[in-house]
């Protein structure tokens, strides 16, 4: 690894601001993660300079945003932390760019109060605006896939700055061609909006419901994002600095979706230890059926909470989804639960959990 200050000559022309030692807890949800040298780059120019002259080094390159979908190891990153603080957002007639760093519920809430509709069911998500795209970020039966106009993307291997459509990201659940992937550094964003401030229809029936409306009508983006800010915060997936079930990344584990010609075994599997009278909540996956991942953690006989009062990491008290720092937590103290409720879902059911958030310098 090089030197802090010859860091410090290389990157002096790009316009980032170099620290040396800083606890990546810092800047993740989760709040864990070891020190490493940060590059912060509050323009776009700036983190386009930084990272090339790095590619160029040969120097390790981590990019963090709004870290609420990473798991750090403890003895945190030999590289360089390039921190991506571009913050501008700009709202034209029926559309919204941002750039990567902007806070994504920040994103949302100036486009429902410019009276615009389309964003709204994506309310209270942590992170940056250029993140969406790279998990295909989804909640309440909204995807970022169906609301995306373009990206900005720089490739690292050609140095090419352009704009990418939807069809090139390889979309699919929770993933999309630019997630676990080196190759290039979302820029910027941009998402078609209802100009006649409605929401998109609704698609998820616990908001339809809460809404008093039925699935696939509309309602004001006002009154929807309100709504889903209240539901998120009740399972503890709105931050809270104050509320440890909210220091998290959020759902751990992705829905599994089960093959069509294994269904009837993973069913079986089920009705055999929680009994054949028990509904099992169930949706229609690509290729599949999608089970709940939290249905099945606590089927499995992991409850809110566990493994109980002391414990460094548990699952939220509020929704067994979502693994949480109880405030001392280390990033092996997170794998290790991690583990324990993958492997009881495994053995109980059959089917084994993979994990939303991207890991680094840990495995599962």
């Amino acid at each position: 690894m090089v030197s802090f200050d010859d860091l410090r000559d290389r990157l002096t022309a790009t316009g980032a601001r170099l620290r040396a030692q800083v606890p990546l807890a810092e800047l993740t949800t989760l709040r864990v993660g070891g020190p490493a040298t940060v590059a912060e780059c509050a323009s776009t120019d700036a983190l386009v300079a930084t990272v090339r002259e790095l590619d160029a080094a040969g120097i390790p390159v981590l990019l963090i945003a709004g870290g609420s979908n990473l798991l750090i190891a403890d003895a945190g990153f030999e590289g360089v932390v390039v921190r991506i603080a571009t913050e501008g957002v700009e709202i034209g007639a029926d559309s919204v760019l941002a750039e990567a760093g902007a806070n994504w519920d920040t994103v949302v809430a100036a486009t429902v109060a410019a009276g615009f509709g389309g964003l709204e069911c994506l309310s209270g998500i942590p992170g940056s605006a250029g993140a969406t795209p790279v998990q295909n970020v989804g909640a309440y039966g909204v995807e970022v896939a169906s609301l995306l106009r373009r990206v900005r993307l720089l490739d690292r291997a050609s140095g090419e700055i352009r704009w990418v459509e939807p069809g090139e990201l390889g979309f699919g659940y929770r993933t999309s061609v630019l997630k676990h992937s080196d190759a290039a550094v979302v820029l910027a964003v941009e998402f078609a909006l209802r100009a006649d401030g409605s929401s998109a229809p609704l698609g998820y029936r616990e908001l339809a419901t809460a809404l008093g409306a039925a699935e696939g009508e509309s309602r004001p983006a006002a009154q929807v994002r309100a709504e889903v800010l209240r539901l998120r915060a009740g399972k503890g997936m709105v931050l809270d600095p104050d509320d440890h079930d909210t220091w998290s990344a959020g759902s751990f584990f992705t829905n599994p979706v089960i093959p069509d010609d294994e269904v009837a075994a993973v069913r079986a599997a089920i009705a055999s230890h929680v009994g054949a009278d028990v509904a099992v909540p169930t949706f229609p996956g690509a290729g599949g059926v999608k089970f709940s991942a939290g249905w099945l953690i606590e089927r499995a006989g992991f409850a809110k909470g566990f493994p109980g009062d002391g414990s460094p990491a548990r699952l939220s008290t509020k929704h067994t989804l979502a693994l949480t720092n109880r405030g001392a937590a280390t990033a092996t103290d997170l794998v290790t639960l991690a583990r324990t409720v993958r492997d009881g879902v495994a053995e109980r059911f059959g089917i084994r959990l993979e994990p939303e958030p991207v890991t680094v310098g840990v495995s599962l």
